[in-house]
Formats: C-alpha cells, sequence, structure tokens
C-alpha cells in the first residue's frame, strides 16, 4: 500500500510541474530533443535568429528575434539520486527538466509579454531493456497571455541510435507535437497546429567528437514548421554553439540563420 501511495505522489508530482511550468526545452537545431539536462545542473542558452534578406528592396526591416533563458534538471536516471526511485526503481529511471525563456524581437504585441515556460520527462535509450528507444514527452513556448503568447506546444518523440555492425549511422527521431490551434495557423489563417516531428543526428568521431551534424524538421505551414539543418561545436565540457539553417514550410516567411550558446554550470 506504501508503494502504490509512493507511485501516484510521484506521477502527481510530474502532472503538477506540467500544470504549472509550461520556452525553449533542450532542442536538436529547432525542435525538442529526447536528451534533458543532466541531474544538478543548470543549462543557459543564448538563441539568435538573423532573417536572410529578400530581393524585395521596400520591404520592412525584421529584427534579430533573441531568445535567453536557464533550463534546470528535476530528475536523475540514476534511482539512488531520486527518493521515487530509492522506493521504486522503474521510477528512477526517469529524468525531468524544466526552465524558462525571455523573448524578443518578435513583434511589439508579443515582446509586450517574454516570458514563456517549458517542460520535459523522459527515459534514456536502453533505460528498461537492451535495446528500447529514449522518449520523451512534454511542452514548450508557454507563453502568459492567453490567445497571444500561450503556444503551449506538446509534444512525444522517441529516439534510437543505430549501428550497422561497428559503424555508427547516427541517432534517428521521430515524434508528434501539438499546439494551440488559435494561434498555430498557416499562411491562409486557418488552423495548422498539429504535426510530425523527424531528425537525424550524429558526432562525427571521424573527424573529431566535438563536431556534431543534424538535420531536423518539424512538420506544419505554422510559425513552427521548418526543415533545419546545421552543426554543433563543443569548445570545452560546459560550452558548446550551435550554427544552422531555417527553411520555413510556409514561403511567406523568411529563412533565418541560427546561433545558439549553451553553457552549462
Amino acid at each position: 500500500m506504501k508503494r502504490t501511495t509512493v507511485i501516484i505522489l510521484g506521477f502527481l508530482f510530474i502532472i503538477l510541474n506540467v500544470a504549472v511550468v509550461f520556452a525553449t526545452p533542450t532542442t536538436l537545431i529547432w525542435s525538442p530533443s529526447t536528451d534533458i539536462q543532466p541531474y544538478k545542473k543548470v543549462h543557459l542558452g543564448a538563441d539568435l535568429y538573423f532573417p536572410v534578406r529578400s530581393k524585395d528592396k521596400n520591404e520592412t526591416k525584421t529584427y534579430i528575434q533573441q531568445i535567453y533563458g536557464p533550463t534546470f534538471s528535476l530528475l536523475s536516471d540514476k534511482p539512488e539520486d531520486n527518493l521515487l526511485g530509492r522506493v521504486w526503481q522503474p521510477l528512477g529511471k526517469i529524468m525531468a527538466e524544466t526552465g524558462f525563456d525571455y523573448k524578443k524581437g518578435f513583434g511589439s504585441s508579443l515582446d509586450t509579454y517574454p516570458f514563456y515556460f517549458h517542460f520535459k520527462a523522459g527515459v534514456g535509450e536502453d533505460a528498461y531493456f537492451k535495446n528500447m528507444p529514449a522518449f520523451a514527452i512534454g511542452v514548450y513556448d508557454a507563453g502568459t497571455k492567453r490567445n497571444k503568447t500561450n503556444n503551449n506546444v506538446w509534444y512525444l518523440r522517441g529516439a534510437k541510435t543505430i549501428n550497422i555492425g561497428k559503424f555508427n549511422l547516427g541517432r534517428f527521431s521521430a515524434g508528434y507535437f501539438n499546439g494551440n490551434a488559435k494561434l498555430l495557423r498557416d499562411k491562409d489563417s486557418e488552423r495548422d497546429n498539429i504535426g510530425p516531428l523527424f531528425a537525424w543526428e550524429r558526432t562525427m568521431s571521424e573527424i573529431s567528437d566535438k563536431l556534431w551534424l543534424c538535420v531536423d524538421y518539424q512538420g506544419t505551414q505554422s510559425s513552427y514548421g521548418a526543415l533545419n539543418f546545421g552543426f554543433a561545436w563543443k569548445f570545452t565540457n560546459n560550452i558548446s554553439a550551435i550554427f544552422g539553417y531555417d527553411i520555413y514550410n510556409n514561403k511567406n516567411l523568411r529563412n533565418t540563420v541560427t546561433f545558439q550558446l549553451d553553457v552549462d554550470f
């Protein structure tokens, strides 16, 4: 009976965090990954999006979009680190993170409400059995203004590293997302808030363990829909940067060049 009570309280803990701490979670180039920040670590990120110039000389200026914010780990994948894990081992495999972002450069009506929140929980590859994929479920870009910034993008994603013999083909992932239907719209202002997530990523150890490549796709013609490709370089164990190019599914949106700086403490 005692174990059942602890399990129920554990899941209530996760649900309550989702409810009150809905921003960018740990991502690939564009969309959320199955990765979660290590236990007792704080991750600081700065994301800059530079719009690519168009041929229209009369086009109004588009400002650089900026996103800054911390992500905090909540749970460890080591049972001995968490009370729930010590009581019931399987719960100890669950990791979680939360955080918030400060955004600017998205237009005066949105910049008035610059804070967005996120939460993610999941398990890593091989967590419960050999060859098990990693899984993550979460929400991001939950703003503070109803039907203006509360995009509330929920997602479920799985990922698996594929090897042929000793050769690593990389990690492949797929998933699904669902956002606020009143805000996620296509070029004709029709609802377009549900779509797929796909990605390939690989650390290029043949060149350097510091080099990582990725192709990342998110569906729909909403502002979230884009094909993204780029690379990351790890300068130290705690500092890395991602450079990417974002091609939006909605051709009315200008493509962007992405620069993301990540610092871990």
